[in-house]
């Protein structure tokens, strides 16, 4: 039986609203979270994603409040990331009402951070989210950002990948810096790529503009699909999308 597709709408938030940029930079407002949350959950979402886009390179906490807000809206699985960076901020957000948290930059910077967050919290409350760009010098061709997409780190992407679901990560999710936010698709090379070496869901991220790249990333064997901006300016809207799927035969939640 083939595995169920999931839709995720993603809150990236910046100062307590949501806002999407374009290559991570050029952000514009797109709404309070707390509203989109009720939206997207009556819309008929699957999971929901709020990633607090600054919150590492400002040196701060996820901000717990908003947190609790949206969990509080939401009735569907809540997953949480952007300035998480060990057990107890990984505890903090679980606490105020996150089900998974995501972590990207704390776990490339010490990795033993994952294993310690799934041994405290189990594999299926952690993801991994990684920011990759095109690096021609590396195995895979892709490497590896932290900071919010702002700092390389000469890794390679699928090496990276790998390392973490050894420490058991329960999933991944790459962004392609060299696609988001453009709608022009997303950047499938590096989702298949990923998907050949783990076991774990994978979330196709960054560039999704209309019904078509949704059923491309599906075909490039991501399970989950997140997107944003179409989301949020009502360019695509989910009942719609989960019909267009479903007539192109994909088995959705």
């Amino acid at each position: 039986m083939k595995q169920k597709i999931k839709i995720m709408p993603c809150l990236d938030m910046q100062e307590g609203r949501v806002v999407k940029g374009v290559h991570f930079v050029d952000i514009r407002d797109a709404g309070d979270p707390v509203e989109c949350a009720k939206a997207y959950c009556a819309a008929g979402a699957d999971e929901l994603a709020m990633l607090d886009i600054t919150a590492t390179v400002e040196g701060r906490k996820t901000m717990l409040e908003v947190v609790r807000r949206v969990a509080e809206a939401a009735t569907i699985p809540f997953t949480v990331g952007g300035g998480i960076r060990d057990v107890p901020s990984a505890l903090e957000v679980i606490n105020a009402g996150a089900d998974k948290v995501s972590i990207n930059t704390a776990a490339v910077r010490r990795p033993e951070t994952l294993r310690e967050m799934v041994k405290e919290m189990g594999s299926g409350k952690v993801t991994l989210a990684l920011d990759v760009d095109r690096n021609a010098a590396l195995p895979s061709g892709y490497e590896v950002y932290i900071d919010g997409g702002r700092t390389a780190t000469g890794k390679d992407a699928v090496e990276w990948v790998k390392e973490a679901a050894d420490y058991g990560a329960g999933c991944v999710l790459p962004t392609s810096k060299a696609t988001d936010g453009v709608r022009t698709g997303y950047d499938l090379d590096i989702i298949r790529k990923i998907v050949k070496v783990v076991s774990v869901p994978v979330v196709a991220s960054g560039g999704a503009g209309k019904m078509e790249h949704f059923y491309e990333a599906v075909e490039a064997g991501a399970t989950i699909l997140l997107a944003a901006s179409v989301f949020h300016f009502g360019l695509i809207k989910i009942p719609e999308l989960k019909e267009y799927l479903r007539t192109r035969g994909v088995n959705l939640s």
